[in-house]
């Protein structure tokens, strides 16, 4: 029994005064290339990593749910199954939980009640993704629990959509996705359009690293907002329902009408999406050297193109690429960075990081060794 699973049970113990049923998982995830991509439902290739949320269950005979985390000590959440108006307080942790019944029942589906200790290790506003952990472990627990047998990519679909009425959050489809449906030791192509996947095989030879730059995440969340509402303006005056409808001729032709800015932006999506598709099938030809020139790519169109990178994430990129060169790839996602690299740089990549990066920016970079997880699952 994993860390995480032993205190989820002994959590559930302290709060309910008796044990579990059943214990419930979700992986957090990094997006590898593709960035601002899936909510214009285009490609992405994120990977889970080995961070999990986890939940200890015990079934109800009613419509109620109690729910308590570690994450927040003493805060006992109730609400009864599809009570759309227990959702309040912006930001509580609860809304995930309360927005996912919601959206359940809004449906038409039912299930019982539960009560729930949530316990996790995914590191909370560092850019992996800990919300769609929540939102897939607590649904992937109810659909076990009242015997729904929904898929994964039902119950992905489910979360997004408890985001987007409840917690007002207009997040694309690719956490909660890769969430459910990843591949140990693989990456997942996702189609965002389509709403399908594909496993790729991430190398041997390569670690997986992700460095928090410890910077204000707020901004960066400003910006990121502020390019969702540029890419619906550009549907807009295209005519579009989205960037995938788009060809780059096309974005040339109409260059004029959209002015230098958001043709930029777009021209980011569409890119991007090519590039995503080439690392993809880079990867599984085990060619380090191309995938690591598309993740360059990615990185100089974020920011060129995108302008949604900082001088700090352009630090950080660029220690890790200096010590890598040709033999893996780094890039800005989501916030944080990413690397695939070459197992024998990875101790020479770490201590250049904890060397260089605080005296270039007087921050302490929190750094993450991690392997590609499975998706979310209940724990034998």
């Amino acid at each position: 029994m994993s860390n995480p699973a032993q205190k989820a049970m002994k959590l559930f113990v302290q709060t309910f005064g008796t044990t579990a049923d059943d214990l419930y998982q979700a992986p957090g995830r990094v997006n590898i290339i593709g960035e601002h991509t899936d909510y214009n439902e285009g490609f992405v290739l994120p990977a889970a990593i080995n961070f999990h949320t986890v939940i200890a269950v015990k079934h109800r005979s009613d419509n109620t749910f109690r729910a308590v985390t570690d994450a927040f000590p003493g805060q006992i959440e109730q609400w009864r199954f599809g009570e759309e108006s227990a959702i309040e307080n912006k930001g509580s942790w609860g809304n995930y939980l309360k927005g996912f019944t919601a959206s359940m029942a809004q449906s038409g589906l039912k299930a019982k009640g539960m009560d729930i200790a949530i316990v996790g290790n995914v590191p909370l506003g560092a850019g992996m993704s800990s919300s769609a952990a929540l939102e897939v472990a607590f649904g992937t627990a109810i659909s076990y629990a009242s015997q729904l047998h929904l898929s994964p990519l039902a119950i992905a679909q489910i979360a997004q959509r408890g985001e987007h009425r409840f917690i007002k959050s207009e997040s694309g489809i690719m956490d909660q996705t890769i969430s459910a449906l990843a591949v140990a030791d693989h990456a997942l192509l996702i189609d965002c359009l389509e709403l399908d996947g594909r496993a790729i095989a991430i190398p041997d030879s390569l670690s997986l690293l992700i460095v928090d730059p410890s910077i204000d995440r707020q901004q960066l969340i400003n910006r990121f907002d502020a390019r969702k509402l540029q890419c619906n303006q550009i549907n807009e005056l295209l005519g579009v329902e989205s960037l995938r409808e788009v060809s780059l001729g096309q974005l040339n032709t109409a260059k004029a009408s959209l002015g230098e800015e958001l043709y930029l932006r777009a021209k980011h999506v569409l890119t991007e999406n090519q590039r995503t598709v080439n690392a993809a099938r880079a990867l599984e030809q085990q060619d380090t050297a191309r995938f690591g020139q598309l993740m360059a790519q990615s990185q100089q169109s974020m920011c060129d193109d995108f302008d949604i990178s900082t001088p700090e994430i352009d630090a950080l990129v660029k220690i890790i690429k200096d010590i890598i060169g040709t033999k893996g790839g780094v890039r800005m996602s989501d916030g944080c960075v990413v690397a695939l690299i070459d197992h024998e740089l990875t101790d020479a990549v770490v201590n250049a990081v904890e060397q260089q990066y605080p005296q270039q920016t007087s921050l302490e970079p929190i750094i993450y060794l991690c392997s590609a997880s499975g998706g979310a699952g209940r724990i034998e």
